[in-house]
């Protein structure tokens, strides 16, 4: 893999941001109660996860799973450790979130029109000028909110999205200073060499923009590309338990990369998470009944295994 593996230390640790009680359920066929909803929160904030998408304001209509968003963040108001995050596409949903109590805004925009018109109901430019016109509203009620771009790597109607284009409308997005700008591979199109270019050319575009990864693992390449992110600098994933969730609009998708696959790598390569792998592992094998269907993280299957006698990570250099 190309890029800057000597320009940064690669044992620092990351932030893992859990997205399984949003974009994982929410594409799910069967609803969880509330009550599960928030007992699955709880367990994963038990296994160390700290900052969390836990549920989206969108028309109950289009997405009956997020239907009770109100009531799951009532039963987080004592939850002590959790940055909860709510994901929001207009200034109704904005307002919902922040009367709700979230800790954090997660604004979307998409690196295509076609991907934009089919998941957002608008073109590409219509995407940057809702998240400026959200952006000062986040800040003056005092919230932090962050920016993901959808189909980043590739899109199912566009095909190939040009890096140049990418880096264009990252630039646009810093120019609304938030906390972090997140490049989505929706369709898990991307592969390790494409990952490190792009975040190394948006490393000199947003210098001070912190950046993260979102990877689906649709044609497994998630792993391989969350530690060719990390190689250049990036310190902030998205994971989901079990892998639950992924795009509708991708054939033959398999979802988001499991929390508990992503935990796994990393520790063992030394890059500490911050979360109990046996935790999230039983939280895996609590949800799968729940969801009536197996969940696609291996090592929920397989369990964990200890470090090789002897063995050590390799530290850059």
């Amino acid at each position: 893999m190309s890029g800057g593996r000597n320009d940064v230390s690669i044992m620092e640790p990351v932030e893992i941001v859990e997205v399984g009680p949003r974009d994982g359920l929410q594409a799910e066929s069967r609803t969880l109660s509330t009550a599960d909803k928030s007992e699955l929160i709880r367990r994963l904030v038990g296994a160390g996860a700290r900052r969390m998408e836990v549920a989206s304001f969108v028309s109950p209509t289009r997405v009956p799973q997020m239907a009770d968003a109100e009531a799951v963040l009532e039963g987080l108001r004592e939850v002590p450790g959790l940055s909860r995050i709510g994901l929001v596409l207009n200034h109704r949903g904005f307002e919902r979130a922040v009367s709700a109590g979230c800790d954090e805004i997660g604004l979307v925009a998409a690196a295509t029109d076609e991907f934009a018109r089919a998941n957002q109901g608008m073109d590409c430019a219509d995407t940057i000028a809702l998240c400026a016109r959200l952006a000062p509203a986040a800040i003056a009620a005092g919230l932090r909110f962050h920016i993901s771009l959808s189909v980043a790597f590739g899109c199912p109607y566009a095909g190939v999205v040009p890096a140049a284009r990418v880096v264009e409308i990252c630039r646009q997005l810093g120019e609304l200073n938030p906390y972090e700008i997140a490049l989505a591979d929706t369709i898990g199109a991307g592969v390790p060499d494409q990952v490190q270019q792009l975040f190394g050319q948006l490393r000199e575009c947003v210098p001070e923009t912190r950046l993260r990864g979102h990877f689906h693992n649709t044609r497994n390449t998630a792993l391989a590309n969350i530690m060719a992110s990390y190689q250049v600098g990036v310190r902030s994933f998205d994971s989901s338990i079990g892998g639950i969730g992924g795009c509708p609009f991708a054939p033959g998708a398999t979802g988001n990369v499991a929390t508990e696959d992503v935990v796994y790598m990393l520790e063992h390569c030394g890059i500490r998470t911050g979360i109990s792998l046996p935790d999230v592992i039983d939280t895996a094998r609590w949800l799968e009944p729940r969801l009536g269907h197996p969940l696609t993280g291996s090592v929920s299957r397989a369990g964990d295994f200890p470090a090789l006698a002897g063995c050590t990570p390799v530290e850059s250099g």
